[in-house]
């Protein structure tokens, strides 16, 4: 996950300098007034959005995938762990029941 994470703000970051370039040498609009950097880092967004839905595929499928493998395996340790207080359960329960049978 970290290496995807890592990968999308590379991608920003070279949209990021791409739209300072575009800005700085007048191929694409300043802002309003002082909303200049807002202005271009608005843009790097958009722009860095769709690459890196495109680029970055694989690597998102793996986070997935790993994310559902530990999902998984969290459901399964609950599972086993809320098996395991039924079954201690259930045992102190039994002997309950059986001293209460005997002292009857």
């Amino acid at each position: 996950m970290l290496r995807y994470t890592l990968m999308r703000f590379g991608i920003f970051v070279g949209c990021l300098l791409v739209v300072w370039c575009l800005v700085y040498s007048g191929l694409a609009p300043r802002g309003l007034g002082d909303s200049n950097g807002l202005w271009i880092i608005l843009l790097a967004l958009v722009f860095s959005a769709p690459i890196s839905f495109v680029v970055l595929r694989k690597q998102r499928d793996l986070a997935s995938e790993n994310i559902v493998r530990r999902v998984d395996r969290a459901k399964a340790n609950l599972e086993a762990n809320r098996s395991q207080e039924d079954d201690a359960d259930d045992d102190a329960r039994g002997t309950q029941a059986q001293e209460q049978a005997k002292a009857s």
